[in-house]
């Protein structure tokens, strides 16, 4: 009876897998950072409202939701970039944007919550926000390229 489990545990991690690879061009390190950063955030912004008695499902919900759209759109870029060459210019610029938008929300949510944050942490919101600019930029020189090729 345990081997069907054991099976169906193998089935799962396989399709998982198939579904993530298709989707979003495999499980980047970035990926994997931003969903902890996702994580993180809910997480803090939860209990910056709980600490402040500001604590409310229907925000809750729509905070889940919002998550859940970050993926979807970087889903779409990856989609988008496939099209354009497979070169993950507009899935990594995405990626970078809601890195540092997702650790400006965890400072924010800690900051809030009471904790000091360190000089160092809020440089690299400023890191993010460079690499997010430049994928940007090498975005719309692309564009302009193959605008000019046309």
């Amino acid at each position: 009876m345990y081997e069907h489990i054991g099976q169906l545990f193998k089935m799962l991690v396989a399709g998982t897998g198939a579904v993530t690879g298709y989707v979003w061009g495999g499980w980047s390190l970035p990926l994997h950072l931003l969903l902890w950063f996702v994580v993180i955030d809910w997480l803090t912004g939860w209990g910056a409202a709980w600490m402040n008695g500001e604590l409310r499902s229907r925000k809750g919900y729509a905070g889940i939701a919002r998550k859940i759209t970050i993926f979807l759109i970087i889903a779409l870029m990856h989609l988008v970039d496939r099209v354009l060459g497979e070169m993950n210019y507009f899935q990594n610029t995405v990626i970078f944007f809601y890195l540092a938008n997702e650790l400006l929300s965890i400072l924010e949510n800690v900051g809030r919550m009471g904790v000091p944050i360190p000089q160092s942490l809020r440089n690299v919101v400023q890191v993010f926000q460079i690499k997010s600019e430049e994928g940007e930029k090498k975005t719309a020189v692309k564009g302009d390229k193959k605008d000019e090729a046309s």
